[in-house]
């Protein structure tokens, strides 16, 4: 089990608080699990302030516990050894506070889709398996029958009638695939790796990789490591094959002797007035700063390609299902005015 983003993001805000007042660890750890809401919650850091009591570091009451990510443990470790732990908590708070905004917008952005491509298939099954049957029954008694586009649907019909249970069968091992790839790690994993392949997603998940690169980049700098040990931290975060290849590739340009910016630029991690950002910043000394605003710039573009998909997406599913629908109708209705025509 592992913590969620949110509850990351509010312990180690709360920790970075209490440790800007002077406040030691275990003191900090033991207030908040006094105020802790769930009685799992405070369990877990009961257990974190026993190591502390006992003499442990953070970092390692942290890690005992098992339910934070590895970069928080090492980051924190990094916080105690250079003394700026409190910098640390902060950054990390902020640092997963972007990363629950893009899981977010990701979710919304498989779920919507996903529930009207839903209601889609059941107004049209509705339609075939119940619906046209009826109208069969009045050209019956009317002396004819239905042909062309509305025979085929009712003959469709027809066969999800007869085989329901194979069809509901399939039905629940889709609704099994979506679980598995919504809620389990493996699943995200999975999905994650196709949809950063994927023609069409492509480019959104490089600009959330990219969010995330500057993100950790500026949360490492912070924290006193230099660009090489910066860089080596957050390539173990990377899971998109080609920023990790990006990352490899600009470690070898700074082993060759080439400054910090220029094989960022050179081996594509950063280009046009990202790379100027990062050059600027590396001159002033801010580099930190710079890819914290780069981070924040990426994460705005992918909520943006987001916000722009969903409102393409949403019109054309309605525009869809409104001419299958009325496809289906016309097909009924057409041939049985001209019935009632004829016998009028």
């Amino acid at each position: 089990m592992e913590l969620t983003n949110n509850e990351i993001t509010y312990f180690c805000g709360q920790m970075a608080m209490i440790l800007k007042a002077g406040i030691s660890s275990m003191e900090g750890v033991s207030m908040l699990a006094e105020d802790a809401d769930s009685e799992e919650g405070r369990a877990i850091l009961k257990g974190i302030c026993s190591v502390l009591e006992e003499g442990g570091s953070l970092h390692l009451a942290l890690e005992r516990a098992q339910v934070f990510p590895k970069y928080l443990l090492d980051m924190t470790e990094i916080g105690e050894q250079s003394g700026r732990l409190d910098e640390v908590m902060e950054a990390l708070a902020a640092y997963y506070e972007r990363e629950e905004a893009i899981s977010k917008s990701i979710k919304n952005a498989i779920t919507y889709p996903l529930i009207m491509i839903g209601m889609m298939v059941a107004v049209i099954l509705v339609l075939i398996i119940k619906v046209m049957p009826i109208f069969e029954q009045v050209y019956i008694q009317l002396g004819s029958k239905m042909s062309g586009f509305g025979g085929s649907m009712l003959a469709l019909g027809g066969v999800l009638s007869r085989y329901s249970i194979a069809f509901l069968l399939l039905l629940a091992l889709l609704t099994g695939c979506t679980l598995y790839f919504t809620k389990s790690k493996k699943g995200r994993a999975s999905l994650k790796a196709f949809a950063s392949r994927f023609v069409l997603t492509r480019s959104l998940y490089d600009k959330i990789a990219a969010s995330r690169f500057a993100g950790g980049m500026a949360l490492c700098l912070s924290s006193g490591l230099d660009m090489d040990e910066s860089l080596d931290m957050v390539s173990r975060l990377v899971d998109n094959d080609r920023l990790h290849a990006k990352i490899t590739g600009c470690q070898e340009k700074i082993a060759s002797g080439m400054g910090f910016s220029e094989a960022m630029g050179q081996s594509g991690l950063f280009t046009g007035v990202y790379a100027g950002m990062v050059s600027v910043g590396v001159k002033t000394g801010a580099t930190d700063e710079v890819m914290k605003k780069i981070a924040l710039q990426y994460e705005e573009a992918a909520d943006q390609s987001i916000q722009k998909s969903l409102s393409v997406i949403e019109p054309t599913l309605v525009a869809v299902l409104s001419v299958i629908v009325g496809l289906i109708l016309l097909s009924v209705m057409l041939p049985l005015m001209g019935i009632m025509s004829a016998i009028g």
